[in-house]
């Protein structure tokens, strides 16, 4: 099974690779990956090909689709922050790019899988207090207009038969290793990570509000599943909610806190910024995901455990599991 990977020089891209390497997808090996990027694909394996290059690049494009592409995941994008900022880069990358690929797609004429990743930012304005799987999409912000966008193309080129397309709407993911990015939502991973290594952390908004969160390892069996997923199962509706936890930034302080001591917690500055709570609170903080649970997706036990985990991979496992330091 050969795949291709949009953002493949990215964290989440590099765990994906490396699971699917050695896991397969349903049953089957995988033989090749072709990861594309700005960056790199970390992973030294030589099954795995490296193209640096934008997206947008129609001919790197063709050239990470190759014709025995049987399956895509689109994970690049213009995150949320940085597409409100500059709305032109969002439109072309989350847009265009994403067009470019669905064309590059439909050419190869083999109707290859496709996971589009999407995001909680598709729904916005008066909200249920969970959000159902049938609440309209109303995004609130640029990224969330780009991401529905997406998806509604997504739906459509299946509909024709070029592609067999699965959306899947990622909660935001906690606790991301590495450096912060533009994401509005980055401060839910560096009020967590950045105390953990010693550094001080800013929290941009109020320890009240809740966000609808996924770990690293959560997103990738789910990305694995939406591969390996019959497409008959999903019927004429082909976006996913996926399921997740509602959590407080104060509670997950508070797991900081339990896992790692108030040493830690300690190290996190409250300063309010209304421009990242006004994006984030438009977001939705808790959904049913009942369709995507039948189908076989997973969510999280806690969010104590998604730091405990961070911790083991960062070398911290004596104190996730051990007496909180006071």
């Amino acid at each position: 099974m050969q795949i291709a990977i949009t953002g493949g020089g990215g964290f989440l891209a590099s765990m994906l690779v490396r699971r699917l390497l050695d896991q397969g997808v349903a049953g089957r090996a995988v033989t090749r990956i072709v990861a594309i990027d700005l960056a790199p694909c970390p992973v030294a394996d030589p099954r795995v090909q490296s193209i640096v290059s934008d997206i947008c690049d129609a001919d790197a494009l063709a050239r990470a689709i190759a014709p025995d592409t049987d399956a895509i995941v689109h994970l690049a994008a213009v995150v949320s922050g940085q597409a409100e900022a500059d709305f032109d880069l969002g439109m072309r990358v989350n847009v265009d790019a994403t067009r470019l690929l669905l064309e590059r797609a439909r050419a190869l004429g083999t109707r290859p899988r496709v996971v589009f990743t999407s995001s909680v930012a598709a729904f916005g304005g008066p909200l249920p207090e969970r959000v159902a799987d049938d609440t309209r999409a109303l995004p609130q912000s640029s990224y969330g207009v780009q991401k529905v966008i997406g998806e509604l193309l997504v739906g459509d080129y299946t509909r024709k038969g070029y592609i067999d397309g699965i959306t899947v709407r990622v909660p935001t993911i906690s606790v991301r290793p590495g450096a912060p990015n533009k994401a509005a939502s980055s401060f839910a991973s560096g009020i967590i990570r950045e105390p953990l290594a010693g550094i001080e952390a800013v929290c941009p908004v109020s320890t009240e509000m809740r966000m609808w969160l996924q770990s690293p390892d959560r997103a990738i069996d789910n990305l694995v599943h939406a591969l390996g997923l019959d497409g008959e199962l999903l019927g004429c509706d082909r976006t996913v909610n996926l399921p997740g936890l509602s959590v407080s930034v104060g509670a997950m302080i508070q797991a900081l806190r339990e896992a790692a001591g108030q040493e830690a917690a300690a190290r996190i500055r409250y300063e309010r910024d209304p421009a990242i709570e006004r994006i984030v609170a438009s977001w939705p903080n808790d959904f049913t995901a009942e369709r995507a649970l039948k189908l076989g997706f997973v969510a999280d036990r806690d969010y104590l455990s998604i730091v405990r985990a961070h911790m083991a991979r960062s070398g911290l496992a004596a104190q996730a599991i051990g007496t909180p330091r006071q």
